[in-house]
């Protein structure tokens, strides 16, 4: 079943003969779900397809929101990095009709448009999806948070974590981190000293987690 054999399945936009500035301001945002890890490699396959099937002036934008992070590696340095926001899934901007929805559903590593799904009027099988655009509120929400939201520090060490100490006075202890701080590149752990569980202060590049 194709998404146009259900004509009520769409707005289909009434002219497609607009100028690009008419149709920008007509398009809607659509969500589309896409294997994991595959965001980029759609983006790319759909920049390309829309080239080759001449869908530019009804696929305007294709976004992947992200934000800031700041990844704390073992030896203590930063690397920036950026986080997606919705893991799993492409921001589409478009005036949806049937040529552009095959165009976007038949792109590698989609799986489907996110939206209502449309029960079969026969037998027992799923129905099929029918797209439904964001609000401008999800829209300004999305894109909010992703220009505005400040860099966030990941670190691989998280409360309950077992870890041995490379430097410093408790070289060779071993012991649970009981808090993260990654804003001060710290952790709290609990050493056992003279046979008692006592907190102590270290720095991220003093000790290894493990495994």
């Amino acid at each position: 079943m194709t998404y146009a054999s259900d004509e009520s399945n769409y707005d289909a936009p009434e002219e497609l003969e607009d100028s690009p500035a008419e149709g920008r301001s007509r398009s809607r945002w659509y969500a589309v779900q896409v294997a994991s890890g595959c965001e980029k490699r759609v983006k790319l396959n759909l920049q390309q397809r829309i080239k080759t099937l001449d869908v530019a002036n009804r696929i305007f934008d294709i976004e992947i929101p992200q934000t800031p992070a700041v990844k704390l590696r073992k030896d203590g340095s930063r690397q920036n990095v950026e986080e997606k926001v919705f893991p799993g899934y492409v921001l589409v901007r478009m005036l949806l009709d049937d040529d552009v929805w095959q165009v976007v559903k038949n792109t590698p590593h989609v799986i489907n448009f996110v939206g209502a799904e449309q029960r079969r009027s026969t037998g027992r099988g799923r129905g099929h999806v029918k797209p439904m655009p964001l609000s401008p509120g999800e829209v300004k929400r999305i894109f909010k948070q992703s220009q505005e939201q400040k860099p966030v520090v990941k670190v691989d060490m998280a409360p309950g974590d077992k870890i041995m100490v490379l430097s410093g006075p408790f070289k060779d202890f071993e012991g649970e981190v009981i808090e993260v701080s990654p804003e001060r590149s710290k952790l709290k752990a609990l050493l056992s000293i003279f046979g008692r569980d006592t907190p102590v202060e270290l720095e991220f590049n003093q000790v290894e987690k493990e495994s």
